[in-house]
């Protein structure tokens, strides 16, 4: 009989994980997260999509002039983001207007850049493409760029098995990349599994944080996905109004989406005009310069107002949300290889 239960038990246990696979396939779903919003059964991964998705990601073809890639504002040494100026770069260096956001766990999000203006992650790409600030593309242009390259259509094929390339083709690869960039290996992530423990700083800053940030800056993920209005003053010379700029309802009036915590000790300048160069002008903004209107997050009423060892404390725990692993898994990079660099190195001249 206990034979009989324990093969029972073994039958159970295979049938759990294959249904696991099945439903995540290739995608690296974190233990104990909430289940992705994205739906995979649209847009079931592959290894060759997703190789094709790196290499379109990296490849400065979709741009206007092809001098820049998505890489070029989305560097994976520091969280997918860009760390020497407040205002993303296009092409000819013309200047955005906000600040690039870090990527990864995209497949939680249910609407993206910072008023929310795409709603799915397939579609996400013709943003900075077409943007005249950014890649100042035409989609159609792009196509027939592919079409023509020497290496395109063969890797088109072997992803789709189809000769065709489409603009479907293309932005589905490219979310198949992104997808595939989920950070869920920091000291933090560890202590939640109990495979490591906090310093005692590390420990205040946590408390810290779930008394102060954690109800915009939710676990796991480190952002509700929710709209909100710090506080932050307008520049004068952008007058971003948000969500607003979007919805057109006064409701929405300077919200912008809550950006994650993730690997934010590389992830500077900060918020979505990238006017702060550091954590601690972070801290002290929400202790000092909180601007109140209609629309601000309630609880950001009375400021956050922390001491100077609770700033210390607090920016430990911060800490503590850097994923290496992910900073530099050769799975992202321009080869899709291990280089000869350390990573070590390659964080140090990343923040440069």
């Amino acid at each position: 009989m206990k034979k009989l239960w324990i093969i029972a038990f073994l039958f159970a246990f295979i049938a759990l994980m294959s249904f696991k696979a099945d439903k995540f396939g290739l995608f690296p779903m974190p233990e104990g997260w909430p289940a992705p919003a994205y739906d995979f059964k649209k847009n079931p991964l592959s290894e060759k999509k997703i190789e094709l998705g790196r290499m379109l990601f990296h490849d400065p073809v979709l741009s206007h002039d092809s001098t820049i890639s998505c890489t070029s504002c989305h560097l994976q040494y520091t969280a997918f983001t860009h760390v020497d100026h407040k205002l993303s770069h296009g092409i000819q260096n013309r200047i955005g207007t906000r600040n690039s956001p870090a990527l990864m766990n995209l497949a939680w999000a249910k609407s993206f850049m910072w008023d929310g203006s795409v709603n799915h992650l397939d579609v996400q790409a013709l943003a900075p493409i077409s943007n005249p600030d950014e890649m100042d593309e035409d989609i159609a242009h792009v196509i027939t760029k592919l079409q023509y390259s020497k290496k395109y259509p063969a890797l088109f094929f072997e992803a789709f098995g189809d000769s065709a390339i489409t603009t479907e083709y293309v932005l589905k690869s490219l979310s198949q990349f992104m997808l595939t960039m989920v950070s869920a290996n920091s000291k933090y992530d560890r202590v939640m599994h109990k495979e490591d423990t906090f310093t005692t700083k590390e420990a205040k800053g946590y408390a810290l944080f779930k008394q102060n940030c954690a109800s915009c800056h939710t676990e796991p993920l480190f952002t509700n996905m929710q709209f909100e209005n710090n506080g932050l003053p307008v520049d004068d010379s952008l007058k971003d109004i948000g969500k607003m700029k979007i919805s057109r309802r006064s409701a929405d009036s300077l919200k912008f989406k809550v950006p994650t915590l993730r690997n934010i000790e590389f992830s500077q300048p900060y918020m979505h005009d990238g006017r702060f160069k550091n954590l601690n002008q972070v801290l002290n903004y929400y202790a000092m310069g909180v601007q109140h209107s209609p629309t601000l997050n309630p609880k950001l009423e009375k400021g956050i107002y922390l001491t100077n060892v609770e700033k210390v404390e607090l920016i430990a725990f911060l800490l503590t949300l850097t994923d290496k692993e992910f900073l530099y898994n050769p799975k992202f990079s321009i080869t899709g290889k291990k280089t000869d660099t350390s990573a070590k190195d390659l964080l140090k001249a990343a923040v440069k």
